[in-house]
């Protein structure tokens, strides 16, 4: 059996919504905080908490930053990960995520990645929500994780650099080759931390996958809007041998004997 998770963006979805979800289905805060402090940042803490988005329940987590941060580019993040205790397979998917961010953002501002001063994504939130996803998937035992289509919202956001369309240049520039729509309210829905995530970490976006469904998590984010602000991960366990159904669609024949004699037969298609 294959453990595997499928992400239902009908929301959106962002870092923190990602990581109440991962709650929601059972990952502990208390041990993934601990995970946390293996990469030696100081001055945050995290908090859960039940809330509900339309009438459904689910898991909001929010990074709280008590003190002050330094400024981070590339390097800087690549250095924190490789001095941390955590483990080698976490620091290298969330390297390679920041990479993927840096790239992203360079392209857009005209500098190389190594010279991207990141502002919402560099602060400390947006690495706990990266490494805590990390974590919290490998705690789940996820094996792969497979992604809906993104629903991006659309009107404007409010960045660092002033107010940009939605979704806002770098994680439009996240999301070339991955398929996207709009509904619902006209706010950002994919932030660059969700962009990111769902890129890197879908084997494939589309259709929820064949799967025994064993839970279902919600994250929360921030507000209420006019669809429920929630990211759904359905967690299931695949067997291909369950559901190899190429028996009932080949055409086959079988004979009918009614007893009085004559035998005839037919195809089923």
């Amino acid at each position: 059996m294959m453990r595997v998770a499928y992400l239902d963006c009908f929301a959106g979805i962002s870092g923190d919504m990602f990581l109440g979800a991962l709650v929601d289905l059972g990952v502990e805060l208390p041990e993934l905080k601990q995970e946390l402090l293996k990469l030696g940042v100081e001055n945050f803490d995290m908090i859960a908490r039940k809330v509900t988005r339309k009438g459904i329940s689910g898991v909001k987590v929010d990074v709280k930053v008590t003190g002050d941060q330094p400024h981070r580019h590339l390097d800087d993040i690549v250095n924190l990960l490789s001095n941390s205790e955590l483990e080698d397979t976490i620091k290298q998917d969330a390297q390679e995520i920041f990479g993927m961010l840096a790239t992203a953002e360079g392209k857009i501002h005209g500098c190389p990645p190594e010279k991207v001063h990141f502002h919402e994504v560099g602060a400390v939130d947006a690495i706990v929500d990266i490494v805590g996803t990390l974590v919290g998937l490998k705690k789940l035992g996820i094996e792969a994780v497979y992604c809906s289509p993104l629903n991006v919202g659309r009107g404007t956001v409010k960045c660092a650099h002033g107010i940009m369309p939605v979704p806002a240049p770098a994680t439009a520039e996240l999301l070339v080759n991955v398929p996207l729509y709009t509904a619902g309210p006209a706010i950002e829905l994919v932030t660059p931390t969700g962009a990111v995530l769902a890129k890197y970490l879908a084997k494939e976006f589309g259709l929820l996958p064949a799967m025994t469904l064993k839970a279902v998590g919600y994250g929360a984010g921030d507000r209420e809007t006019d669809i429920p602000n929630l990211l759904r991960i359905m967690l299931g366990e695949r067997d291909h041998h369950i559901f190899t159904f190429s028996h009932w669609q080949q055409p086959h024949e079988h004979s009918h004997n009614h007893g009085h004699g004559q035998s005839h037969s037919h195809s089923h298609q």
